[in-house]
């Protein structure tokens, strides 16, 4: 993980997010894992976080030249408990603090069982303090600031919406990632591998980030910044999710039906 880091720089993005890595390396779940709903310009994918290990990608961090912003998403090991995670994320956190632009605390991931219930909360609340108290620790062992976001789910109430939000804004969280991959399959019914177990992304998702976008701006007041992504795959989806209340955007699927010339189009266009 974090061998591309160079050539996806190459292509024109200003900001990489790397990820998900978590502490110990595992090899996610079985294979086939990934699945093109090619009419829909969606796919679904089970990976399971498959990575070697943190201190790989921290390695292949340092091999690279990029000179944008660094992201890197961190997440639990499967096979730790989910009343344990904390403590992958916070040794995640330790070993790449001094290479990342910022830091992404992925916790919405539908392929880690039990990883989505960290939203919810006690448990998101004990989660963010402990990476908040990280983080000030870290900062002054390092002498440097660097920001987190937590990714969420698209699949949250709007109820649960605002207890993330009001649980981001209590415990000094820099940015909010929206969204993750749903669980949603209303869009794709009846297509081809539309019932394989996963979470969905592309085009079948870009409605239901924006509209989980708007809400979160809503309830945020401008008091943290988002970063829009999902299904965005055009100037246009660009421009919504930034309507909509996101301050940047990120690109996945939209990047592998488009390929390279979407990278430049956004970036030209937005």
């Amino acid at each position: 993980m974090g061998e591309c880091i160079d050539a996806l720089g190459a292509m024109g993005f200003g900001s990489i997010e790397i990820g998900t890595v978590t502490p110990r390396p595992q090899p996610g779940n079985d294979k086939p894992r990934i699945f093109r709903l090619v009419d829909a310009e969606g796919l679904i994918n089970r990976m399971g976080f498959n990575n070697h290990g943190v201190d790989n990608l921290v390695e292949n961090v340092k091999k690279a030249h990029f000179d944008g912003v660094l992201g890197i998403n961190i997440g639990k090991n499967k096979d730790t408990p989910v009343e344990h995670g904390k403590d992958d994320y916070l040794i995640c956190m330790e070993k790449v603090y001094p290479y990342a632009g910022y830091i992404a605390i992925n916790i919405s991931s539908p392929n880690t069982p039990g990883l989505r219930t960290l939203q919810y909360g006690e448990a998101l609340d004990d989660l963010l303090s402990g990476i908040k108290n990280k983080q000030l620790e870290l900062q002054q062992k390092h002498q440097k600031y660097v920001p987190v976001a937590v990714k969420i789910a698209p699949d949250l109430l709007p109820e649960e919406l605002i207890q993330v939000a009001d649980s981001l804004v209590r415990h000094n969280i820099d940015g909010v990632i929206a969204t993750n991959t749903t669980l949603d399959r209303s869009l794709v019914q009846g297509m081809k591998h539309c019932d394989e177990t996963g979470g969905l992304s592309g085009r079948p998702l870009q409605l239901k980030s924006t509209e989980i976008i708007r809400m979160l701006s809503a309830e945020l007041n401008g008091r943290l910044p988002i970063i829009g992504v999902g299904g965005i795959d055009s100037v246009i989806a660009a421009r919504e999710k930034i309507a909509a209340g996101a301050s940047l955007v990120q690109i996945y699927s939209g990047f592998i039906f488009k390929g390279p010339p979407l990278i430049k189009e956004i970036v030209t266009h937005i």
